[in-house]
């Protein structure tokens, strides 16, 4: 791997899965926790057999998401941490509120839903609120995940269409390493602004990076392009944080080698 500063160019969180993007300049990061405020809620679509006193990973296509319900990228969102509130804006008007703590709140956001994906549902929306230590990840072991800017650049060239890397959904982007370099981080030691991480695999991806966050049109299959060119359909690497510490923006990254065994 050939490093030219490494650094952290952006930060984000999606407390609603599915829904849009939140920035961020910076985060802490506990040991063996997901990133902070991600994927706290997600909206089900139709039964999905999620028990919140018992929670189990559960496939994404129970939940509305971008890989089967395109127009959510029409959507932004914002959740306040304090307050508890989620805020739905569509066409520049917000389009309903709610407080995901309370059933009042959730039942105006599932409102919403119901006029607004009417013809996707595959049965009554529901807010889900995830337990403690508990996220509504697509992986598993999904704890925070990364994006190399560097990677997206290399697909823009080869495939001739500026991509917005937000398509991703990653937690960290960074940039100052070579495309596919963050491969090689799968097993090893990263050392991130005052925390580290562990590289646990790559990111498959699927089919919510086929849409365009700015018009909400399936317009690149990234998937299927990632297979023709590549021989896979990976972009990006899931990690887990092995030591707590805060990041934020234009913080540096080392790797160090073979990450120690947890005991």
């Amino acid at each position: 791997m050939t490093e030219q500063s490494p650094r952290i160019a952006a930060l984000y969180r999606y407390p609603v899965k599915g829904l849009s993007a939140e920035p961020l300049t910076e985060a802490l990061l506990e040991k063996s926790r997901h990133f902070p405020g991600d994927r706290l809620f997600a909206i089900e679509n139709g039964p999905s057999g999620f028990d919140a006193a018992a929670p189990e990973h559960q496939a994404k296509t129970k939940f509305l998401v971008l890989a089967r319900q395109a127009a959510l990228a029409k959507l932004r969102t914002r959740y306040d941490d304090v307050t508890g509130e989620l805020s739905i804006v569509a066409d520049e008007i917000e389009a309903a509120r709610g407080d995901l703590s309370t059933a009042e709140g959730r039942s105006a956001i599932e409102a919403f839903f119901r006029m607004f994906l009417a013809k996707d549902l595959a049965g009554e929306p529901k807010v889900l609120v995830a337990p403690p230590a508990f996220r509504f990840m697509d992986s598993r072991s999904g704890f925070v995940s990364i994006i190399n800017l560097a990677t997206v650049r290399a697909l823009e060239k080869e495939t001739g269409m500026a991509i917005d890397p937000i398509r991703f959904r990653a937690n960290v982007y960074i940039d100052g390493i070579t495309a596919f370099s963050e491969f090689e981080w799968v097993g090893q030691e990263i050392n991130l602004g005052g925390t580290r991480l562990k590289g646990l695999k790559r990111t498959e991806r699927c089919a919510a990076t086929t849409v365009n966050p700015a018009t909400a049109v399936r317009d690149l299959m990234i998937p299927a392009f990632l297979m023709r060119t590549y021989g896979h359909a990976d972009c990006g690497i899931y990690c887990e944080v092995t030591e707590s510490g805060r990041i934020a923006v234009q913080d540096r990254l080392s790797v160090t080698g073979p990450a120690p065994s947890q005991s």
